[in-house]
């Protein structure tokens, strides 16, 4: 059986305030910098709104469920 491919699949970036994202989706930050580096593919699986008041006006979706594009995992 093939697993569902999630919500979205890009490439982690950096914006000018250190936030990491794909696409649209602000990434975990703890998340990103202890299991991935910059320019990683991943496939984002959940998706919350952003609780953060800081950065919810650039990014109004957050994820903290994420894994390496080509993870079969």
């Amino acid at each position: 059986m093939s697993k569902e491919k999630g919500v979205y699949t890009g490439i982690i970036e950096k914006d000018n305030d250190g936030n990491y994202f794909c696409g649209e989706y602000l990434l975990d930050y703890q998340l990103v910098e202890k299991n991935f580096k910059l320019g990683d593919e991943i496939n984002i699986k959940t998706v919350i709104a952003n609780p953060s008041d800081k950065s919810y006006n650039q990014y109004p979706k957050k994820s903290r469920v994420f894994f390496l594009a080509n993870d079969k995992e």
